[in-house]
């Protein structure tokens, strides 16, 4: 008898090793460091953090808006932005990640290949203002 706790578990198949995930923000922390400053001269956010229930929602914010504006939601696209110096405090000129529903018309002739073809959707708001943490500098794995 499967319980709660005994589903069994599809992996992702694109997931990566610890190892390979520290190596990456290594990488990104050596290469950007001193370049990857804010418009003040503060170190920039190189990590955002969503809860997961942030991140629930959102999934089911863009399945259901995307369906009710007739588009076959496949995938999100992460983007990288910089805010503005006017934003508020504790975000002007830093570095920031936003994340955008991606799909097509139903019953749309485009092919779906690996996200190739897929478009965003625009009129499906983005989901941003993950937490970059205090100092919003950090490392994977330290």
């Amino acid at each position: 008898m499967e319980t709660e706790n005994s589903k069994s578990l599809t992996h992702p198949t694109q997931l990566i090793s610890h190892s390979k995930a520290k190596e990456l923000s290594a990488n990104f922390v050596a290469q950007k460091s001193g370049k990857h400053v804010t418009s003040a001269g503060q170190e920039d956010a190189n990590a955002l953090w969503f809860s997961l229930e942030e991140l629930e929602k959102f999934i089911e914010y863009i399945k259901t808006e995307g369906s009710n504006q007739g588009f076959t939601v496949d995938g999100v696209r992460i983007y990288l932005g910089v805010y503005s110096n006017n934003e508020t405090v504790g975000r002007a000129g830093y570095t920031t990640m936003f994340m955008s529903a991606t799909g097509r018309k139903v019953n749309s002739a485009t092919p779906m290949s690996g996200g190739a073809t897929s478009q965003d959707l625009t009129t499906v708001n983005p989901l941003n203002y993950g937490s970059m943490g205090n100092p919003p500098k950090m490392q994977y794995g330290i």
